[in-house]
């Protein structure tokens, strides 16, 4: 089963770069589209400098950053609106103007607040609050209420009914906006370091590749942003799911 998935992953890929290789040929210029051997020589060439992987590292901290400071302010805000009718009057508007506001928007504004280093970070941990936010307080509004009956005829404790009450309820929300989330925030924190031009990143080498016409070097970033996506998404996905923990015992 395993080794027919990855045959088929290995005929898509080789699929696609044909389509790639064909694209390239029939535009007839490197300048314009590069090739996969183009592309491939330029990762080469950059991955031998230091200054590479500094700038995947330094993006990928950033970003990771944000994502992480998103999920954990994500919940409690959750945790708040869910508990306190005034909190999500409050509260909720905000929710509303972030998921509304265009990326863009926000990095053109952020960039008159904080100095470059940090919209990056600050930009995921935007794209990704909403989403975390929203899908744990349903999760938690939606718990069943028959069950915190139950907690209360046997008189739980706050502790108990979080551990075997509302934790299976909100896990799964919890979990899917995570992975989700993560996506998001890694495509947003680039955008935001193209656009604020912060040194020493993924996204200040796409815009230097760009200013000096080296469009396979453009194209080869362009596939460390996708190679990190895709790393990043599936290690998440299998860290998740170690977290799952047993289906029973729990509430033993």
């Amino acid at each position: 089963m395993r080794k027919s998935r990855l045959l088929r992953g290995a005929a898509a890929a080789l699929f696609w770069l044909a389509v790639w290789q064909g694209l390239s040929m029939a535009v007839s210029s490197a300048l314009v589209f590069p090739s996969p051997l183009d592309t491939m020589q330029s990762l080469v060439r950059l991955a031998s400098g230091a200054g590479f992987w500094l700038a995947a590292g330094t993006s990928l901290g950033r970003i990771v950053a944000g994502y992480a400071g998103a999920v954990a302010a994500g919940v409690l805000l959750a945790v708040a609106t869910s508990a306190l009718p005034f909190a999500q009057t409050l509260l909720g508007p905000i929710r509303s103007v972030i998921k509304a506001t265009p990326v863009v928007s926000f990095i053109l504004l952020v960039e008159l607040w904080l100095k470059g280093n940090a919209i990056p970070s600050f930009i995921a941990f935007l794209m990704v609050l909403p989403l975390v936010w929203a899908n744990v307080q349903e999760a938690i509004l939606a718990t069943d209420k028959k069950l915190l009956e139950m907690a209360r005829l046997f008189r739980f404790g706050r502790a108990k009914t979080f551990r075997l009450v509302y934790l299976p309820s909100v896990r799964p929300a919890l979990l899917a906006a995570c992975a989700t989330g993560l996506g998001f925030a890694w495509k947003a924190g680039v955008a935001a370091e193209v656009l604020a031009r912060t040194g020493g990143s993924i996204g200040n080498g796409l815009i230097e590749s760009k200013n000096t016409l080296e469009t396979a070097d453009m194209f080869a970033w362009t596939a460390v942003v996708i190679a990190l996506s895709v790393l990043l998404e599936r290690g998440l996905v299998r860290l998740l799911g170690r977290t799952r923990g047993p289906g029973k015992g729990e509430g033993e």
